[in-house]
């Protein structure tokens, strides 16, 4: 946790120790200043901040009083006591802050913050395939909009995905939008997989031909790593231990040697000891990995950087505070619809 105590020396300082293997030096002193004046106004406005696990390093290691992934940030929001919550993410995880902390402020640095996954799907869709699959729970990843989370059974995590479907103990289930996450949970399951928007014939006059009836939207990150990287990586550095998010496809989390969400990926480094490593997600949560574990070698791939959230900077984050922008609101029934989906992903943890 961070205090607004700090002076921008002992900010730096704090920079520096974590970050000058990462951030330009020049950046550093900058950024320290943005991030007490961040601080600053956290305390003045009774603020809690939450850093997604994707935020670029300089801010990561900071401003946020809570670090994670989308879900975990979100919980621990709604048991916060501040005024205002200010989410460093994308717009579907200040979403699901607002729909577990109806009393809050929610804020959102930036207002153009999207996800590739999100805006896949809409609440139509989802209305479409209820009524050509009636009877079929649906289950959603948070990584949706609230209306869309308003037409679910049942949300999940990329971490939990498995046991949602699992706890529905139904013959056939609708899984939206990831195709990828949808097709390796389908093989965790054992379980058959359509997409209806690539190939339309998912039943027959006999009823379902499929287990489960998948949708083709994906992550333009996750869906840009490939085996032969891995095959490339592997050449050179032999003892690797791979790990991939569950938005890569099948054959990448195949190919790997670990797949779990950015929690999971960020507990496997601490807690396993290995020569190198190789994190197949967005490239600032390797850095904040890189940065956490100083003592490991972390192998880059590439840099494939989220461009949504790249639009969450110190610079937007001191003004979300100092403005009061922008303010994340949901219509209240598509809300208390929206809550039900979550809760009952709560409830199975």
């Amino acid at each position: 946790m961070q205090t607004a105590e700090l002076t921008i020396d002992a900010m730096y300082e704090q920079l520096h120790k974590k970050l000058h293997n990462v951030v330009p030096e020049a950046e550093l002193l900058y950024k320290a200043e943005l991030a007490v004046e961040i601080n600053q106004l956290k305390a003045e406005k009774n603020a809690v901040i939450l850093g997604h696990n994707y935020m670029e390093p300089a801010l990561f290691h900071s401003v946020p009083d809570i670090t994670g992934d989308s879900l975990g940030l979100s919980r621990e929001a709604a048991q916060t006591d501040k005024d205002i919550i200010v989410f460093c993410g994308v717009e579907f995880m200040a979403e699901t802050a607002k729909i577990l902390s109806p009393d809050k402020t929610v804020l959102i640095p930036s207002q153009k913050a999207g996800c590739s996954l999100a805006e896949s799907i809409t609440a139509e869709d989802v209305r479409n395939l209820k009524a050509k699959y009636p009877g079929v729970p649906v289950v959603t990843y948070v990584n949706t909009y609230a209306d869309v989370k308003a037409e679910t059974d049942i949300c999940c995590t990329s971490s939990n995905a498995k046991a949602v479907v699992e706890s529905l103990d139904s013959d056939h289930v609708i899984f939206l939008p990831d195709e990828y996450l949808a097709s390796n949970v389908a093989k965790e399951t054992g379980k058959s997989i359509i997409f209806p928007t690539k190939t339309p014939k998912a039943s027959n006059g006999n009823g379902l031909q499929y287990d489960i009836i998948g949708w083709n939207g994906r992550c333009e990150v996750h869906e840009q790593f490939t085996v032969e990287d891995i095959e490339n990586i592997r050449k050179q550095f032999p003892h690797v231990v791979v790990l991939a998010h569950p938005e890569c496809s099948p054959e990448v989390v195949d190919a790997s040697d670990f797949s779990g969400s950015t929690s999971a990926m960020i507990n496997y480094v601490q807690d396993v000891q290995a020569e190198q490593y190789l994190l197949l997600t967005e490239c600032s949560m390797g850095d904040n990995i890189a940065a956490e574990n100083p003592e490991k070698e972390m192998v880059r791939l590439c840099s494939v950087r989220c461009p949504h959230m790249n639009q969450i900077t110190l610079e937007m984050t001191r003004d979300a505070l100092k403005y009061n922008q922008y303010q994340i609101s949901i219509p209240e029934d598509i809300r208390l619809k929206a809550k039900q989906s979550v809760d009952r992903m709560l409830a199975i943890g």
